[in-house]
């Protein structure tokens, strides 16, 4: 990969690429960003679910699908992914998709700017391999949070916190990750303490 590949700026465009389309499905945008690396496709999903996307119907459970398919793969070192064929025929309007991609822009330049490989011990070996394992929990979820789609965007920032600082090798948005995960757990703890 090119160095320029290791920005979110890189993914975005892809998608944009694939969104000239009138409908877009899943092995459009995985014809623009390749086949040959997992992390990008699952920073992707979690991406588009952290946009307005994340409130059309049955969007969380096909995320959440496709992560868990993506990130069981990443675990087992897998270097090229494997997408059922009735995940990678799912269609979005190209137009809508192309709204999504301009909504994240702001933000995800803000993130492109600030990150540099730092921390790497938190992005290689056990730690790599641990986190791909909460990547791979975190949405499973999801599903049941069809009815609240906000709260699976806040799991899908936080997957791709975990992922981006694997994608960049940069160590902070992996610790970012797990702060997120710990901020959520203990809402979580508090809620069901107050509620009972």
């Amino acid at each position: 990969m090119r160095q320029d590949e290791h920005t979110l700026a890189f993914l975005l465009d892809s998608i944009d690429r694939a969104a000239e389309r009138e409908t877009v499905s899943i092995q459009d945008v995985l014809q623009e960003i390749g086949d040959r690396s997992i992390t990008p496709l699952i920073l992707v999903v979690a991406l588009l679910l952290v946009s307005p996307l994340s409130g059309i119907p049955g969007v969380s459970t096909l995320a959440a699908v496709t992560i868990i398919i993506l990130a069981v793969q990443a675990v087992r070192g897998k270097r090229s992914l494997w997408l059922p064929g009735f995940l990678l025929r799912r269609e979005v309007a190209g137009q809508r998709l192309s709204g999504c991609v301009g909504y994240l822009r702001r933000p995800c330049a803000f993130v492109d700017r600030r990150c540099r490989p730092r921390l790497q011990f938190l992005t290689t070996g056990p730690m790599r391999f641990l986190t791909l394992l909460m990547v791979t929990i975190i949405p499973i979820g999801w599903p049941f949070m069809e009815v609240l789609p906000m709260m699976s965007s806040i799991g899908a920032a936080t997957v791709a916190l975990l992922v981006f600082g694997l994608f960049t090798r940069d160590g902070l948005f992996v610790l970012l990750g797990y702060l997120f995960v710990a901020i959520t757990l203990g809402a979580g703890a508090w809620l069901l303490l107050t509620a009972t």
